[in-house]
């Protein structure tokens, strides 16, 4: 049979209603099951509102997500969207973060389903109390076990897999609604009553319980990461997204719903919200026992079947980013190796859950569930962020299969929310907050000291490199372009001694897609010629540092070599930069766009610089001074608009401050005008 492969050598094998599953066995897990006894005891019968608001701010993010996918569909999600809109090391620091989060939710859930399942094995007298090693901890283990075997298998056995667990876990909640309707309707008829005291806390209540029931609403984010498996991924991606996200929102709510209407005030003594809520996780489970025979054990079946459900996205979400990240070598390359039979990143499905074992072996899952929660929120504070760059450098370009309504008001409110519940936990939770700030911290350092030099030397190998041990602190870089390059290097040459720093020359040699890199390096010998003729032609080469490196994407070898080498200047050719707004956006440095005319000589001794009160005209004084200093040059300071006569002067005072501060009476300068037009 002849499968659709995707560019990463994936099999698009997943349908539209396998996205859909996966989305809402994520988003329930076991979170229904409990999350709405606590969540009870928070707000009361408002909780619904808590469930509705919830997906009201989730819906912002989704959106987002929704639109991404539809245009970019790849395996990474996020990590692959934060890499292409945000600057360094952003990327890596998402999906390190994502990685994580979906690790740590896998084995909260396995851990989960060990206890359910060890309850019920106790309970019935399969096993006794004195087992001699944690029966949670076993069957956690077991369970991770099996879906690592099941996810290598492929993402179609996980689907089928998933779709049976998922269905099943659907039926359990219908049984349970059903049951409760029935009580509704027959045991409690008059169950309106029990919704008059609607927000017994309040406001505050309602906030507590959004707080608290938030993480069961991150799950879409898990189809994202299976962009190069599923198909048509611009039409389905978006729609298994807010489908699921739909499903999700409405199954709480009407769950939430028919069992507080079930229960009769008469029969608990209270109120139908406090009596759910004062048994906390174990709130449905009581409830249940009043509604239907065997109530605890139907419960204690969905919550087994949820959390197997919630595993199994999991371990197929973690496998994924980590198999993104390998890929481009922002974990080690073994990440990205896929089975020769069943077209999956194997390895990368061995190793996440390897650490889901271990964290489920030793750690305690609470606290640092929640800090995935706002590693979470900070991805998709980095999504929503990239949103807006990438429409912006790529909405002419790209096929939308969906684009975000109120754009960027929709992802701005998504930042806003995300980084408001991040708040909320770094009150309620700080302990939280630590965890998560040391995982992205050493997530850092790797980047820093290996990471970022890994995925340069593999996307942008070295044919040649020259240049002093010794380092200056300002450091500027001219990216070569044989035609312009000796009057670059002349006003590069004229900032670095201004700014006692050092030149670096990168010659970028770009490779067709369809070569190798590995292949290439005949082909970077020219642009080692190129660099030997032109330090031939300048005075002092030996002081200055030369790079020459191959890359299928020039705009990416300049990114990362302006971060590797901590550059503060960037000096562009004009005609290179005015088209390219991905290097505009994503750089770390200055840059300076020049725009060379047949009499440069002459135009550099006499300069015009136009001021706006603006940091880069702060830096254009700056750079008109260096220029100075070194070729006599004239310098003319304009102003295009004129403001409120008031204000003028404070700008020229401004002005001359800056002038004094350059101590720019060395130079030959005209007297400060302004130009009215």
């Amino acid at each position: 049979m002849e499968v659709e492969k995707s560019s990463s050598g994936l099999v698009r094998s997943l349908s539209l209603k396998d996205a859909v599953m996966i989305g809402i066995a994520s988003m329930i897990g076991g979170a229904i099951f409990v999350l709405v006894g606590p969540g009870m005891a928070q707000a009361g019968a408002a909780l619904m509102i808590a469930f509705l608001l919830n997906g009201v701010i989730t819906v912002f993010t989704a959106l987002t997500y929704a639109e991404l996918g539809s245009a970019f569909p790849a395996t990474g999600g996020g990590y692959r969207w934060v890499k292409q809109g945000l600057p360094r090391p952003n990327a890596y620091l998402s999906g390190w973060m994502a990685w994580f989060g979906h690790t740590i939710a896998g084995s909260l859930y396995a851990v989960a389903f060990g206890s359910f399942f060890g309850y019920l094995l106790q309970a019935s007298g399969v096993i006794g109390d004195d087992f001699g090693f944690p029966i949670d901890k076993l069957f956690a283990a077991i369970a991770i076990i099996i879906f690592i075997f099941v996810n290598i298998r492929g993402a179609s056995d996980t689907g089928k897999v998933g779709n049976a667990i998922t269905f099943t876990q659907l039926a359990i909640i219908g049984v349970l609604v059903a049951a409760a309707v029935g009580a509704m309707a027959f045991a409690n008829p008059n169950w309106s009553e029990n919704f008059t005291d609607f927000m017994p806390l309040g406001i505050t209540g309602i906030a507590l319980a959004m707080g608290l029931t938030f993480i069961a609403f991150e799950g879409y984010e898990i189809i994202s990461q299976a962009g190069d498996e599923i198909k048509n991924p611009k039409r389905n991606i978006p729609r298994a997204i807010l489908l699921s996200l739909a499903i999700v929102v409405t199954l709480y709510v009407v769950f939430t719903f028919v069992f507080i209407g079930g229960l009769n005030p008469d029969d608990i003594g209270m109120p139908a919200w406090s009596f759910i809520g004062s048994f906390g996780e174990l709130g449905i489970i009581e409830a249940a026992e009043r509604f239907m025979p065997f109530g605890a054990l139907i419960v204690l079946a969905g919550g087994l079947v949820s959390t197997l459900s919630a595993l199994n996205a999991t371990t197929f979400a973690a496998s994924r980013v980590s198999f993104a990240m390998g890929t481009q070598y922002n974990l080690p390359h073994i990440f990205s190796k896929i089975h020769p039979k069943y077209h999956t990143p194997f390895v990368a499905t061995i190793i996440s859950g390897i650490i889901m074992m271990v964290i489920a072996l030793s750690l305690d899952l609470t606290a640092i569930a929640l800090a995935a929660s706002i590693m979470f929120l900070f991805l998709f504070t980095q999504v929503n962020l990239a949103s807006i760059t990438i429409r912006r450098l790529y909405e002419k370009t790209v096929d939308y299969g969906f684009k975000t309504p109120f754009f960027p008001a929709v992802p701005i409110i998504g930042i806003v929310t995300a980084m408001g519940l991040s708040i909320y936990l770094l009150i309620a939770h700080p302990e939280s907050w630590v965890i998560a700030v040391v995982w992205v911290l050493i997530g850092f350092v790797i980047y820093k000291f290996y990471t970022s030099k890994q995925e340069l030397e593999h996307n942008a190998p070295l044919v040649f490199t020259q240049g002093p041990k010794l380092r200056k602190e300002y450091r500027i870089m001219i990216v070569f372009d044989k035609r312009n390059a000796t009057k670059f290097y002349k006003i590069a040459k004229a900032i670095s001694e201004q700014n006692d720093g050092e030149i670096t020359v990168l010659n970028i040699v770009n490779v067709p897609r369809q070569t190798p890199l590995s292949l290439s390096h005949g082909i970077g010998d020219n642009g080692l010629k190129a660099i030997e003729e032109f330090k031939r032609a300048i005075p002092g080469s030996l002081r200055n540092r030369f790079l020459v490196r191959l890359a299928h994407d020039p705009t990416e070898a300049i990114l990362s070599t302006a971060e590797e080498q901590d550059i503060n200047t960037m000096l562009v050719d004009f005609s290179f930069l005015r088209n390219n707004r991905k290097l505009l956006s994503l750089t770390t440095c200055d840059i300076i766009g020049i725009r060379l005319r047949k009499h440069f000589d002459q135009d550099i001794s006499q300069m015009i610089i136009s001021y706006d009160k603006g940091r880069h005209s702060d830096l254009g004084l700056e750079i008109g001074h260096a220029l100075s200093a070194t070729n006599d040059s004239k310098i003319r300071i304009v102003r295009g608009v004129v403001e409120d006569p008031d204000d003028e002067v404070e700008v020229v005072n401004r002005i001359n401050d800056k002038m004094l501060d350059l101590d720019l009476k060395r130079s030959s300068l005209r007297k400060c005008m302004v130009v009215e037009t």
